[in-house]
Parts: C-alpha cells; sequence; structure tokens
C-alpha cells in the first residue's frame, strides 16, 4: 500500500515538473536555467537527509550551477552533471526511483547516486520511451544500493549510455546475457561485489563490441571464463579477480587491446610460458596472485611481444622448475615499477638483475621465498627504487654501506626474518626518504646509531629480536621524527629509574615505543597525566614489574581496567579525569603496596569488591564521581592505613560503615597538592612518589598550604 502511495505521490511529482519544464521552455539566465533550478527543488525532499543539499538554495533567481553536487555547461548554462551520492539515510527503508524526475535535464551526461538505498526505478509503459530524450547520458553510478539482476532490464532505455556502474549491490546468480543487448555503446561496466555466480548466453546476444573495461571481480563466479569474452575485441581492461574460476586461459589469447588483466585469487592454470599473453602487445598490467603455475606439454619459445610494467605472481609457484621457467620469462622484461613475487618458495642467489635489467624499478617484493646466500646488490645504482622487501628468507651476511648509494631514494627497506649479522650502517641516518626500516628477527650486533633514532624523517624503526646493545634510552626520549620505536628483543641496557617520562612531548613523539626483553634497570615512575591518549589502557602496562608510581590522569582512556593492573611493587596510581568504564573487577586485588588508588572522575561501575581488604596499605582512596552503586562494603574497615577516602558523588546505597568515623590523620605527614586537591602524605611517601623534581608540586609552588580539615 505504501509503495503504491508513493508510486502515486511521484508520478504526480513528475507531471508537475514536467508542467513547469514546457511553461519555462527557453526561458533561461546569465547561470543556469530556472525550469531546471526549479526541477532540481523538487528533487532535494528525496536527497536531503544529511543535509547535504542545503545549498540548494530556493530563493529566485539563485544559481544552482553554484550548488553542491551540480556541473553545467559554461557555455549554456544547462545541467550537465548531477552527484548525489550518499544522501540518503542508508538506514531507512529501501525506496524506489522514478527516473522520470531527471528529464528535464535534457543534457544530463553524468549522473551519480551511490549508497541511496535504491532498490529499483519505478516502471511505466511510457518511460522507456521518456528516457529516451536523455540522449547525452553518458555516466550512471548506482554503487551501493539495493539493485537486484532487473537494472539492466530497467535502464534499457538510455541510448548513449557509455559508462555503468552497480558494484555493491544484491545481484546474484545467474545474469541473463540478453538484458545486455540494448547497452551497445558502453564503453565501462563495472559490477564487483555482488553474488553473481554465472552467465545465461543466448545466441547472438552479447554484442559489447565497444566495451573496454569489464570488471566482475568479487563475485561468486565458478567455472572457465565465459566464452562471450572472445567478442569483447576493445577490451583494454580485466578484473576477474576473488572469483572461483579455474581452468586455462586460452580465451584471453585473441584480445590483443588488453592492457590491464587481474586474475588474483582464482583457480586458474597460469602456464609458465604465459602462451596466452604472448600475443597481447598492449598489455603492461598483470596481477595474478595465489593461482596456480603449471608447465605445458610443449615449450613455447617465443618471447612476448609485451613488456610489463607491473606484475605481481605472489603465492603461485608449486616447483623448482616452475621457478626456473618463471624466471627466464622475467629475464626479457625490462620496463618493470612493480613486481611482487612474495611467498613462492623460491631459492638460489638473490634476484638482483631483475634491478640492473628494470631501470625504472619503484618497488621489489621478494618476502616469503627461501633465498640464501649473502646479501647482494646490483653493480649500478637504481635512483627510482622506493621500496625493497627481502623479509623472511634465508639471507646471510652484512648489510654493505653501498645500500644507500645505490638505492638513494628508499622509502621503504624490509630485511626482517633473515640471517643478517653485523653493524647496522650509519649511512642509513642519512636517506632522508627513508619512512620504514624494519631490520628485526636478524643477528644484527653492536650499538644502533644514534642518529638513526633521531632523524627527522623517518617514521617506524623495527630492530626487535637481534644482539643489539648499548644505552638506546636518551635518544628514545628525545627522538621527534619517529611514529613507532619497536627495540625489544636485544641486549639493550642503562637505567630508566630516573627517566623524567613526563618531560616528554608526545605531540612531536612516537605513538608506540616497545623496549621490553631488554637488559634495562626497572622503570620506576612512568607519568603520562594530561595528555590526549586515546584508547584503552595496554596491556603491556602489565610487565612493567618494577613501577612504583603511575599517572595517566587527565586523558581520554577508556575501556576497562586491566585485570592486571596490580605490579607487586606498585603504590600510587592516579586514573582520574578519564572514561574508564565497567567493574573493579580483580584490578589492584592483592596490591599490598598500594598506597593511592585515585580513580575519580571515571563511568566505572558495579560495585566496590570485598577484595578492597585486600590493600592492607592503601592510605587515599578516591572514587569520586562514577557510577558506582551497592553498599559499602565493611571491608573497609580492614585498611588500618586508610586516612582519605572519597566516594561522592556516585550511587550508593545502605548503611554506612561505622568505621569510617575513626578515620585518622597522623600528625608528622606533609601538605601535599596532587591534581589540584589536597591530600596528606608522609615524608617518606613524598619521598618514593616525587623522586624527580621535575614532577614534585609541593606548597612552595604557590598553593594554599593548609590541609581542609573534614
Amino acid at each position: 500500500m505504501m509503495m503504491k502511495m508513493e508510486f502515486k505521490w511521484l508520478w504526480f511529482l513528475r507531471i508537475a515538473v514536467v508542467s513547469v519544464l514546457l511553461v519555462l521552455e527557453g526561458a533561461s539566465t546569465d547561470a543556469c536555467l530556472e525550469h531546471e533550478r526549479i526541477a532540481l527543488l523538487h528533487l532535494k525532499p528525496f536527497f536531503n537527509h544529511y543535509n547535504y543539499l542545503n545549498n540548494w538554495d530556493e530563493v529566485k533567481g539563485s544559481d544552482c550551477c553554484e550548488w553542491m553536487g551540480i556541473e553545467c555547461n559554461t557555455t549554456t548554462g544547462r545541467l550537465i552533471g548531477l552527484s548525489l551520492n550518499y544522501t540518503r539515510f542508508r538506514d531507512k527503508d529501501y525506496w524506489y526511483l522514478n527516473a522520470s524526475l531527471f528529464l528535464p535535464f535534457v543534457e544530463l551526461k553524468s549522473l551519480y547516486l551511490r549508497g541511496n538505498v535504491i532498490a529499483g526505478c519505478i516502471e511505466n509503459e511510457d518511460d522507456a520511451t521518456k528516457l529516451q530524450q536523455m540522449i547525452h547520458l553518458e555516466e550512471l553510478c548506482l554503487d551501493g544500493n539495493l539493485l537486484n539482476n532487473s537494472v539492466f532490464a530497467s535502464l534499457n532505455g538510455f541510448p548513449n549510455l557509455k559508462y555503468l556502474s552497480i558494484r555493491d549491490n544484491q545481484m546474484k546468480g545467474s545474469l541473463d546475457m540478453k538484458d545486455l543487448d540494448a547497452f551497445s555503446s558502453l564503453r565501462e561496466l563495472y559490477m564487483s561485489n555482488n553474488q553473481l555466480k554465472d552467465f545465461v548466453i543466448h545466441k547472438g546476444c552479447c554484442d559489447l563490441k565497444k566495451l573496454e573495461v569489464l570488471d566482475l571481480s568479487w563475485n561468486t563466479f565458478e567455472g572457465m571464463l565465459p566464452n562471450y569474452l572472445d567478442n569483447l575485441n576493445s577490451l583494454r581492461e580485466l578484473d576477474v579477480s576473488n572469483n572461483q574460476f579455474s581452468g586455462n586461459l586460452s580465451l584471453l589469447a585473441n584480445l590483443t587491446s588488453l592492457r590491464f588483466i587481474s586474475l588474483s585469487r582464482n583457480h586458474f592454470e597460469i602456464p609458465t610460458s604465459f602462451a596466452p599473453f604472448i600475443n597481447l602487445a598492449n598489455l603492461k598490467f598483470l596481477y595474478a596472485n595465489e593461482n596456480k603455475m603449471v608447465m605445458e606439454p610443449s615449450f613455447h619459445s617465443s618471447l612476448p611481444k609485451f613488456q610489463l610494467k607491473f606484475i605481481t605472481l605472489s603465492k603461485c609457484i608449486t616447483s623448482q622448475q616452475l621457478h626456473f621457467e618463471l624466471l627466464t620469462f622475467l629475464y626479457y622484461q625490462y620496463d618493470l615499477r612493480f613486481v611482487d613475487l612474495s611467498g613462492n618458495d623460491f631459492s638460489g642467489a638473490l634476484l638482483t638483475w631483475l634491478l640492473q635489467n628494470n631501470t625504472k624499478l619503484k618497488y621489489l617484493i621478494l618476502r616469503g621465498n627461501a633465498f640464501s646466500g649473502l646479501l647482494s646488490l646490483p653493480s649500478a645504482p637504481n635512483l627510482n627504487v622506493s621500496v625493497v622487501d627481502i623479509s623472511d628468507n634465508k639471507l646471510q651476511g652484512q648489510i654493505l654501506s653501498d645500500i644507500c648509494s645505490t638505492f638513494p631514494h628508499l622509502r621503504g627497506l624490509f630485511l626482517s626474518k633473515n640471517a643478517i649479522e653485523g653493524d647496522i650502517p650509519t649511512c642509513l641516518s642519512a636517506m632522508k626518504d627513508l619512512w620504514y626500516l624494519d631490520l628485526s628477527n636478524n643477528h644484527l650486533s653492536r650499538s644502533v646509531p644514534e642518529e638513526l633514532i633521531l632523524k627527522d624523517s623517518q617514521r617506524i624503526l623495527r630492530l626487535s629480536n637481534n644482539n643489539l646493545s648499548g644505552n638506546v634510552i636518551p635518544a628514545v626520549f628525545n627522538t621527534k621524527g619517529l611514529s613507532n620505536i619497536y627495540l625489544d628483543g636485544n641486549n639493550f641496557s642503562g637505567d630508566m629509574t630516573n627517566v623524567d617520562v613526563s618531560a616528554f612531548d608526545f605531540s612531536s613523539s612516537p605513538a608506540e615505543i616497545d623496549l621490553s626483553n631488554n637488559m634495562f634497570s626497572y622503570l620506576d615512575t612512568l607519568a603520562l597525566s594530561n595528555n590526549h591518549f586515546e584508547g584503552s589502557i595496554p596491556m603491556k602496562f602489565c610487565n612493567l614489574n618494577y613501577l612504583g608510581f603511575l599517572d595517566l590522569s587527565q586523558n581520554n582512556l577508556s575501556g576497562s581496567i586491566p585485570s592486571c593492573s596490580n605490579p607487586p611493587h606498585i603504590e600510587h596510581v592516579h586514573l582520574h579525569g578519564n572514561r574508564l568504564s565497567g567493574p573493579l573487577s580483580l584490578a589492584f586485588y592483592n596490591s599490598s603496596s598500594l598506597v593511592t588508588l585515585d580513580l575519580r572522575g571515571n563511568n566505572l561501575s558495579g560495585s566496590i569488591p570485598e577484595w578492597i581488604g585486600t590493600l592492607s596499605s592503601l592510605s587515599v582512596l578516591l572514587l569520586k564521581a562514577n557510577h558506582l552503586h551497592g553498599r559499602i562494603p565493611v571491608q573497609l574497615c580492614q585498611l588500618y592505613s586508610l586516612s582519605i577516602i572519597d566516594l561522592s558523588q556516585n550511587m550508593f546505597s545502605g548503611p554506612i560503615p561505622s568505621c569510617l568515623g575513626n578515620l585518622t590523620l597522623p600528625m608528622q605527614q606533609n601538605k601535599i597538592l596532587v591534581h589540584d586537591e589536597y591530600i596528606s602524605i608522609s615524608s617518606e611517601d613524598e619521598s618514593r612518589i616525587f623522586g624527580s623534581s621535575k614532577l614534585a608540586r609541593g606548597a612552595n609552588d604557590g598553593y594554599p598550604t593548609s590541609y581542609m580539615e573534614e
């Protein structure tokens, strides 16, 4: 019933729009045409659910060519482009589009309606005839809607459509190819990310001889490539990746216009001679990851007519003989820019000749093979190489200092999981373009060049699990350029007891530092308050066994407090002013050394656990402004050292344990201001907490010295 009402309403609106068109025919302004402006305003209620079209001004004379999503012909002022992507709420029910609403735009060339929960087009006897008036429409994008296989029958009224994209819809099962017969002008067709399984092909159908781009990726196609492909003589780009196609590729041999082929993640049998592609003189891009390379019964000695720029063949090779055949083919390629042969179990010496033969090569990815021998370099510099990834092989020897002059513009160097030894070349510190350096899981020894950590341009440094030594602490906490530093699993040493982390400038310093599993003296104090940290408290804090003072207050931390947040020597914990939630669970359970626990101003819930009585040294308990409820446990009476407690602004019920009236404040305690509130603490604890003068804020800092009595 609702759909019928919508149909009638849309049909009435269409009549009104067409009437306006007839009345105002020929009327124009110096900018957009008035009748097209009015027609756009009739569209606005359908496509303004995110207020995306708020600048579509209803004031007469407003230039619609300046509106969001509108493109006009600069000479005639007529609308030629309309982009209404994602302008309807995705959580609304699906709806049917009345294509006649776009008829006033007689010169419309491109229409984009991506992500608008469109389930189809309202159809009537007149529609097909009237859509023939849109002779200028060349581009139509309906990605991310709810269209099914009938979409082609609904759209066959556009006589000159050249670009059609219906990615990410609900087409499934078999696609009847006769529905495409009306699209003889089509140049590009994109149908990826649906659930299409096969094609129904009729004799004499599939007249798509002008088609240049066909994207069938991310569907569920099975079996051999369909025979209709043999008729697409103009095809330049073919993407059938991420399906379940199988069999040989002989069907492609006659498509001599092909420039781009993506076959990745299927079950194709690709001959090592590349016979199906030998005559494709225009082929530049070949993506064939995760298929199967096979030997042919007869060896093809002909050299390919093409020179590739991009080739990816990861996880394809299954035998040493196949290795030899593939490398022979690659030896005759001289224009490569991107090579990915990862995960193929190649063995033997490193393929340095690839770099020598292809002076324009930018990316060489050989990770996950079995290359062995010394880490060798090409004899001549390569000025274009940007990324070299030879990780997870069996290479030995040292990293030669010549690597910096051989690859002067290197941005990423990945040599992890080999057997490389010796020093880290100092010259790496001077490589301004180097963004990611991964030398982890090798046998590197001696010290790390300090300049490598301090360099401004680098962002990620991984040196984990080597035999490196020396004191890197000063450099780590003074770096400006690094985003992430991983130095774990080495023999670094040095004293971290007096490292003043509070002075660390996190606005321009690393987002991740991993110094675990080294030989550092213990970290005693970690103060990171008043920053902009987000996310949960890292579980790695559980490994800080010697931590005595932890201050993460006044950040944006969320999630629960890790249940292991009770290092054996922890004495003072400040987590107030965050967004921590959930119950206390077993956090701090049996932390007999804990003196201060400040959890104010969070979103903690549940009740105060009965194990609170195990915190035998607890002197200050601050739980103000949370969502705690239930009874105040009598176990608090077991805390004989308790002198300050704040449970206000919660939802506790029941009686207050009478023992809390017996709290006493020892007279010998000094007055210390912590986080803008006064607490009283002993001289011994003051020294313990504020051992670093930069952390201390005492009575001489200009704050009042008197303690506010109960």
